[in-house]
């Protein structure tokens, strides 16, 4: 589609990208966000009215909501109903210039609309179609509805979060949508350079649940060895030890002692080096076997001393460790405001906000420490009708 004349505030590896969104909520407009962060310009299909569902989710300032603020920054709104005659030939000449469609549906609405992959691929060769969903395209459930909470659940994460004996417990930001939003790049950009090779758009097809089974990584390991699912560990690592929180004086730190090197080290600046000799403690191995005699071991030297006397002689001695910090205590961090991790942007209404940003830093373009804000419904409907000649 042709570059408009704020492209240049948006340059990036995906700057001449089109990508037309019609995802709502979080899973797909989480991707859309990432790829206008990497330079495409993303145009929102909105439902008349109403909108993305996530207009009216908290929490709200001055009426506007701050998740829609902070996930949509950067993209422009048009409001269309699909069942419209006059909005589908809007639609319609969209389409024709899109490089990417990204949708959330339940599999099936698109094709009830007209505009399923099969009908799409046979107008649009080119396009890449991106469809993120609860369960996928194809197998029994593909139909079911899904929410970040139960994909989390199905998918085997709940088992593993939390405290043994305690009650089902939920990771406590949205992996279920975030993953697959982040699986649905990777995947749009896989597309793309196949594209570019063959001149061929392709399905891209992203289910939740698939992506909560793919990050599962050590449960699936252990389970493949021993024939047993795994439960919870609460903050520890169920396969390296020590690599937990710990309780000082005052609080609790992580140390993450990932081999016997450090293990040796650690115990020096503990003053704990009898325990080296420790038939029960000689390896990794043994040692995750007595995970909690170790912590016991450990914490009877750690709380002699607050967190900050540990964490200074812990990093200068060259032990992994951290605080244990609370959202607050991360966005104000050195480190993560060095890394620009907190941008600014803006409310649909122009009230400023603070946001996450960009993990991905490189180095042929820009990483600036605002962006522009969210679309105001059905904002930029007069010059996306004026650019198509309607």
């Amino acid at each position: 589609m042709e570059e408009r004349s704020d492209d240049a505030d948006r340059a990036g590896p995906l700057s001449g990208v089109m990508v037309l969104d019609l995802s709502r909520v979080l899973a797909g407009p989480y991707a859309t966000m990432m790829l206008a962060e990497l330079g495409a310009r993303v145009v929102k299909v909105e439902a008349p009215g109403v909108g993305d569902d996530s207009r009216q989710i908290g929490p709200f300032k001055e009426g506007e909501s701050a998740y829609f603020a902070s996930i949509n920054r950067g993209k422009e709104s048009i409001a269309l109903d699909l069942k419209a005659a006059g909005d589908r030939v809007i639609f319609e000449a969209l389409l024709a210039r899109a490089d990417v469609l990204v949708e959330n549906f339940r599999p099936g609405v698109m094709a009830r609309l007209g505009y399923g992959w099969e009908v799409l691929r046979a107008r649009h060769p080119r396009l890449v179609y991106a469809a993120a969903s609860g369960f996928g395209q194809t197998g029994p459930e593909a139909a079911r509805p899904a929410y970040d909470m139960i994909v989390q659940a199905m998918g085997g994460v709940m088992s593993v979060t939390g405290h043994e004996g305690g009650p089902p417990t939920r990771v406590g930001t949205s992996i279920g949508d975030i993953t697959a939003g982040l699986f649905t790049v990777i995947g749009v950009q896989a597309a793309l350079w196949h594209r570019e090779r063959t001149g061929v758009g392709q399905l891209v097809d992203v289910a939740m649940l698939d992506c909560q089974i793919a990050i599962l990584e050590n449960a699936i390991a252990r389970y493949a060895v021993s024939g047993v699912a795994p439960g919870p560990l609460g903050a520890r690592h169920p396969s390296i030890t020590p690599f937990a929180a710990y309780a000082c004086a005052d609080g609790h730190i992580v140390i993450a002692a990932g081999n016997d090197g450090l293990w040796a080290t650690l115990l020096g600046v503990l003053g704990a080096e009898t325990l080296a000799n420790d038939a029960r403690f000689l390896s990794n191995a043994l040692r995750t076997e007595h995970a909690e005699l170790v912590a016991e071991a450990l914490e009877a030297r750690l709380r002699e001393r607050p967190c900050a006397h540990w964490l200074a002689v812990l990093e200068a001695a060259g032990v992994p460790c951290g605080p244990l910090q609370d959202v607050a205590q991360a966005l104000n961090h050195p480190q993560v405001r060095a890394r620009n991790m907190v941008i600014g942007t803006a409310f649909p209404g122009g009230a400023p906000l603070l946001a996450a940003g960009n993990p991905v830093k490189l180095s042929a373009h820009a990483d600036p420490a605002t962006r522009p804000p969210a679309p105001v419904l059905d904002g930029d409907r007069a010059a996306i009708l004026a650019e198509l000649g309607l």
